[in-house]
Protein backbone atom coordinates (compact mmCIF):
# COMPACT_ATOMS: atom_id res chain seq x y z
CA UNK A 1 0.00 0.00 0.00
CA UNK A 2 1.23 3.44 -0.96
CA UNK A 3 0.29 6.98 0.11
CA UNK A 4 -1.20 9.75 -1.93
CA UNK A 5 2.27 10.53 -2.88
CA UNK A 6 3.18 7.30 -4.23
CA UNK A 7 5.48 6.47 -0.74
CA UNK A 8 5.31 3.15 1.50
CA UNK A 9 2.60 3.50 4.70
CA UNK A 10 4.27 3.45 7.95
CA UNK A 11 2.15 0.86 9.45
CA UNK A 12 4.33 0.52 12.96
CA UNK A 13 4.64 4.21 13.23
CA UNK A 14 1.15 4.56 12.98
CA UNK A 15 0.52 1.82 15.43
CA UNK A 16 3.05 3.01 17.78
CA UNK A 17 1.17 6.65 17.58
CA UNK A 18 -2.32 4.87 18.68
CA UNK A 19 -1.16 2.63 20.87
CA UNK A 20 0.73 5.98 23.10
CA UNK A 21 -2.88 7.61 22.57
CA UNK A 22 -4.88 4.67 23.95
CA UNK A 23 -3.15 4.20 26.82
CA UNK A 24 -3.04 7.66 27.48
CA UNK A 25 -6.95 7.60 27.28
CA UNK A 26 -7.38 4.32 29.33
CA UNK A 27 -4.91 6.64 31.91
CA UNK A 28 -7.05 9.62 31.96
CA UNK A 29 -10.50 7.51 32.50
CA UNK A 30 -8.94 5.92 35.58
CA UNK A 31 -7.26 8.37 37.43
CA UNK A 32 -4.75 11.34 35.75
CA UNK A 33 -1.60 11.38 33.96
CA UNK A 34 -0.46 14.32 35.85
CA UNK A 35 -0.97 12.34 39.45
CA UNK A 36 2.86 10.79 39.93
CA UNK A 37 1.94 7.87 42.41
CA UNK A 38 -1.00 6.94 39.69
CA UNK A 39 1.88 6.69 37.05
CA UNK A 40 4.02 5.29 38.78
CA UNK A 41 1.39 2.21 40.33
CA UNK A 42 0.54 1.84 36.41
CA UNK A 43 4.30 1.80 34.74
CA UNK A 44 5.94 4.81 34.78
CA UNK A 45 9.91 4.86 35.32
CA UNK A 46 10.90 4.87 38.51
CA UNK A 47 14.27 3.13 39.45
CA UNK A 48 13.98 1.84 43.16
CA UNK A 49 11.43 -0.06 41.89
CA UNK A 50 13.23 -1.23 38.50
CA UNK A 51 16.37 -1.96 40.63
CA UNK A 52 15.04 -3.42 43.70
CA UNK A 53 12.07 -5.13 43.06
CA UNK A 54 12.90 -6.09 39.22
CA UNK A 55 9.94 -4.59 37.47
CA UNK A 56 11.71 -4.32 34.17
CA UNK A 57 8.98 -3.64 32.49
CA UNK A 58 8.53 -0.50 33.34
CA UNK A 59 11.63 0.38 30.93
CA UNK A 60 9.84 -0.38 28.20
CA UNK A 61 5.88 0.93 29.69
CA UNK A 62 7.21 3.80 30.70
CA UNK A 63 8.00 4.59 26.92
CA UNK A 64 4.34 4.72 26.38
CA UNK A 65 3.16 7.14 29.06
CA UNK A 66 3.06 11.15 29.46
CA UNK A 67 2.19 12.93 31.98
CA UNK A 68 -0.72 15.42 30.96
CA UNK A 69 -2.61 16.68 27.68
CA UNK A 70 0.61 18.82 25.98
CA UNK A 71 3.15 15.95 26.72
CA UNK A 72 1.68 13.46 24.81
CA UNK A 73 0.57 16.02 22.00
CA UNK A 74 4.18 17.74 21.74
CA UNK A 75 5.77 13.88 21.20
CA UNK A 76 2.89 12.42 18.95
CA UNK A 77 3.04 15.23 16.54
CA UNK A 78 7.27 15.04 16.18
CA UNK A 79 6.24 11.08 15.43
CA UNK A 80 3.97 11.61 13.46
CA UNK A 81 6.09 14.26 11.09
CA UNK A 82 9.40 12.11 11.43
CA UNK A 83 8.45 8.42 12.23
CA UNK A 84 7.23 7.95 9.06
CA UNK A 85 9.66 8.34 7.29
CA UNK A 86 12.29 6.33 9.16
CA UNK A 87 10.14 3.47 8.73
CA UNK A 88 10.28 3.42 5.17
CA UNK A 89 14.01 3.97 5.04
CA UNK A 90 14.48 0.84 7.91
CA UNK A 91 11.46 -1.15 6.84
CA UNK A 92 8.67 -1.56 9.09
CA UNK A 93 10.34 -4.69 11.51
CA UNK A 94 14.02 -3.00 11.55
CA UNK A 95 11.57 0.43 12.97
CA UNK A 96 9.86 -1.18 15.44
CA UNK A 97 13.24 -2.93 16.90
CA UNK A 98 15.18 0.01 16.37
CA UNK A 99 11.96 2.82 18.20
CA UNK A 100 12.00 -0.17 21.43
CA UNK A 101 15.91 -0.27 21.51
CA UNK A 102 16.29 3.37 21.75
CA UNK A 103 13.05 4.32 24.15
CA UNK A 104 14.29 1.38 26.30
CA UNK A 105 17.99 2.20 25.66
CA UNK A 106 17.42 6.31 27.01
CA UNK A 107 15.64 4.56 29.94
CA UNK A 108 18.57 2.61 31.56
CA UNK A 109 21.25 5.81 30.81
CA UNK A 110 18.70 8.21 32.07
CA UNK A 111 17.98 5.76 35.40
CA UNK A 112 21.93 5.70 35.95
CA UNK A 113 22.69 9.26 35.43
CA UNK A 114 19.55 9.78 38.12
CA UNK A 115 20.91 7.21 40.38
CA UNK A 116 25.11 8.63 40.08
CA UNK A 117 23.30 11.84 40.83
CA UNK A 118 21.33 10.20 43.78
CA UNK A 119 17.97 11.56 42.34
CA UNK A 120 14.77 8.97 42.20
CA UNK A 121 12.99 10.58 39.60
CA UNK A 122 9.46 9.11 38.29
CA UNK A 123 9.68 10.17 34.87
CA UNK A 124 7.49 8.82 31.79
CA UNK A 125 7.11 9.94 27.97
CA UNK A 126 8.02 8.66 24.25
CA UNK A 127 11.03 11.37 23.81
CA UNK A 128 13.59 9.19 24.60
CA UNK A 129 12.53 6.96 21.51
CA UNK A 130 11.60 10.36 19.28
CA UNK A 131 15.45 11.52 19.93
CA UNK A 132 16.22 8.07 19.06
CA UNK A 133 14.05 8.42 15.50
CA UNK A 134 16.15 11.94 14.52
CA UNK A 135 19.34 10.69 15.55
CA UNK A 136 18.83 7.64 13.15
CA UNK A 137 17.40 10.03 10.46
CA UNK A 138 20.47 12.16 10.94
CA UNK A 139 22.67 9.21 9.74
CA UNK A 140 20.36 8.49 7.00
CA UNK A 141 20.31 12.10 5.18
CA UNK A 142 23.81 12.22 5.93
CA UNK A 143 24.85 9.61 3.84
CA UNK A 144 22.12 10.29 1.58
CA UNK A 145 23.65 13.50 0.65
CA UNK A 146 22.38 15.90 2.80
CA UNK A 147 18.49 14.58 1.76
CA UNK A 148 15.66 12.12 2.73
CA UNK A 149 12.44 12.16 1.10
CA UNK A 150 11.35 15.52 2.25
CA UNK A 151 13.85 16.54 5.09
CA UNK A 152 17.73 17.83 4.87
CA UNK A 153 20.72 17.87 7.51
CA UNK A 154 19.97 21.37 8.43
CA UNK A 155 16.37 20.65 9.59
CA UNK A 156 17.19 17.97 11.42
CA UNK A 157 20.26 19.95 12.78
CA UNK A 158 17.83 22.97 13.54
CA UNK A 159 15.62 20.51 15.36
CA UNK A 160 18.26 18.82 17.16
CA UNK A 161 19.48 22.11 18.60
CA UNK A 162 16.27 23.89 19.64
CA UNK A 163 15.13 20.76 21.31
CA UNK A 164 18.08 20.20 23.46
CA UNK A 165 18.20 24.17 24.21
CA UNK A 166 14.14 23.78 25.14
CA UNK A 167 15.12 20.39 27.51
CA UNK A 168 18.10 22.47 28.88
CA UNK A 169 16.01 25.68 29.73
CA UNK A 170 13.43 24.11 30.94
CA UNK A 171 12.44 22.13 34.29
CA UNK A 172 11.12 18.70 34.97
CA UNK A 173 12.77 17.78 31.49
CA UNK A 174 14.78 14.33 31.15
CA UNK A 175 17.72 15.72 29.17
CA UNK A 176 19.98 12.77 29.81
CA UNK A 177 17.47 10.67 28.11
CA UNK A 178 17.30 12.73 25.21
CA UNK A 179 20.55 12.90 24.66
CA UNK A 180 21.03 9.15 25.03
CA UNK A 181 18.09 8.64 22.26
CA UNK A 182 19.60 11.20 20.09
CA UNK A 183 22.98 9.00 20.62
CA UNK A 184 21.57 5.53 20.14
CA UNK A 185 19.41 6.53 17.35
CA UNK A 186 22.18 7.31 15.56
CA UNK A 187 24.29 4.01 16.34
CA UNK A 188 21.47 2.19 15.38
CA UNK A 189 21.33 4.45 12.57
CA UNK A 190 24.85 3.11 11.36
CA UNK A 191 23.61 -0.89 12.06
CA UNK A 192 20.24 -0.71 10.23
CA UNK A 193 20.07 1.60 7.49
CA UNK A 194 21.65 0.81 3.94
CA UNK A 195 21.50 3.61 1.68
CA UNK A 196 19.44 2.24 -1.21
CA UNK A 197 21.31 1.17 -4.84
CA UNK A 198 20.85 3.03 -7.70
CA UNK A 199 19.54 1.48 -10.37
CA UNK A 200 21.35 1.53 -13.77
CA UNK A 201 19.99 2.49 -16.91
CA UNK A 202 20.15 -0.34 -19.60
CA UNK A 203 19.69 -0.16 -23.15
CA UNK A 204 18.96 -3.03 -25.39
CA UNK A 205 19.45 -2.74 -28.92
CA UNK A 206 17.59 -4.89 -31.22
Amino acid sequence: MEDLYGRKKAYVNTGLIALNVLYFLVLEATGSSENTSFMVAHGAMYAPLVIEKGEYYRLITSVFMHFGISHIMNNMLILFILGDNLERALGHIKYLFFYLICGVGANIVSMAVNLGEYRNVVSAGASGAIFGVIGGLLYAVIINRGRLEDLSTRQLVVMIVCSLYFGFTSTGVDNAAHIAGLLIGIVMGILLYRRPRKKRNTEIWG
